[in-house]
């Protein structure tokens, strides 16, 4: 197929372009490196940081002998123009949307970031709908949503959709939604607004909402030094597993937010990669908004805790775990059970968090010890409040 990858310079969207370039589809990636200046907003870099994305093209077709991955530069959120442009010259069969603001934390650290985030992602995606409709309302979107936007409801969470009954009548609402972020509201929003595109204008769309990821390797990534993705660990952009590798690295306290009952989804990087790859192979009908619940194990943060402490000892390190004040307004307790069977119907096969992973993600941050800012990973400063 052509598909084009938007925000293909990320944590998932460098490695997803890769795996389906090595497929044999022919992939074009669209990102503006907004990331990059976030990261650069908040100074901390991610862990042994990638290069740029024209080196790392040119490496992957060095690499796999001459596998051609093309780069448009582009805002999508502002230039809906030569957004327009890009899929008139791609015509692609597919999108895989990656391109948005990623983080609960950056959104919530001021009013200025809250509506950025909002801005940049509602806008952008409203604009991906529009420019396939004006060019081909065939093309599938494959958007990347996320677990949180259901928060921790005191019911099993459906995958997108709720039959319900009331007063006697019968209905297939979308699952009510209550995210825990100004950034996964925008996400309940993305989902809103394309249900709506592909019941007024009969797109396709499969919504993947994602759990949390870990890791940094896939098979692509591994060939070259130089293909590596971004690794995040700090308190704004990394997730708490990734976070708590390099605590143990660089020798810092292990920091669980409040009681450490919160409970969420899961995935490795490389079932992200598998599960977008099914999405695109098993495409959504016309008028159809498909959503897939993309985790493989629940967990508690004190549950990845023990095992990330269990993994360090048997790498001869010792781990101290200390429980700080929850910056975040979020139950500590709660009921939590998600359906996630229509990816396992496609034939997808999980990939557990073993002790081997876990000491695999240590032994790799271990080699470049250096790279890990220990200042950051001291505690937190973004706070769920109004400033």
């Amino acid at each position: 197929m052509k598909i084009i990858v938007l925000g293909g310079d990320g944590y998932l969207g460098w490695p997803t372009a890769m795996y389906l370039s090595e497929k044999g589809h022919e992939v074009t990636i669209v990102d503006n490196f907004a990331k990059r200046t976030w990261e650069q907003e908040i100074g901390v870099p991610p862990f042994n940081p990638p290069p740029n994305l024209s080196h790392r093209v040119r490496v992957w077709k060095e690499v796999t002998h001459g596998k051609v991955i093309k780069v448009q530069v582009c805002d999508i959120a502002e230039n809906p123009a030569l957004l327009y442009k890009i899929f008139e010259g791609a015509s692609p069969d597919a999108v895989v949307h990656y391109a948005e603001q990623p983080s609960a934390p950056y959104s919530m650290i001021s009013r200025g970031h809250a509506v950025y985030t909002q801005r940049n992602n509602v806008i952008g995606t409203l604009n991906l709908i529009y420019a396939i409709l004006h060019h081909n309302r065939d093309i599938h979107i494959v958007k990347l949503g996320t677990m949180g936007e259901y928060g921790t409801p005191n019911i099993d969470i459906e995958e997108g959709w709720l039959e319900l009954e009331h007063r006697g009548r019968k209905d297939r609402v979308l699952f009510p939604k209550r995210p825990g972020s100004l950034y996964h509201l925008s996400k309940v929003h993305d989902s809103h607004n394309l249900e709506f595109a592909c019941r007024t204008w009969g797109l396709h769309v499969t919504d993947l909402n994602q759990g949390i990821v870990y890791g940094m390797d896939t098979n692509e990534t591994v060939q070259h030094p130089d293909l590596r993705t971004s690794f995040h660990y700090d308190e704004v952009f990394g997730t708490v597993l990734n976070r708590f590798c390099a605590q143990v690295i660089a020798e810092k306290p292990l920091t669980v937010y409040g009681s450490g009952n919160q409970t969420r989804g899961f995935l490795n990087i490389r079932d992200t990669l598998k599960c977008v790859e099914l999405a695109l192979l098993h495409p959504a009908n016309s008028g159809e908004f498909r959503v897939f619940n993309q985790f493989t194990e629940q967990f508690s943060v004190n549950q990845l805790a023990g095992l990330v402490s269990c993994a360090a000892r048997s790498l001869g390190k010792t781990v101290i775990t200390n429980h700080i004040p929850d910056p975040r307004v979020e139950a500590q307790q709660h009921y939590y059970k998600a359906i996630h069977t229509e990816l396992e119907s496609l034939g997808f096969v999980s990939t557990f968090l073993t002790q081997k992973i876990l000491r695999a993600m240590l032994t790799n941050l271990s080699a470049d010890p250096a790279s890990i800012d220990a200042k950051s990973l001291e505690n937190t400063s973004v706070i769920w409040n109004v400033s």
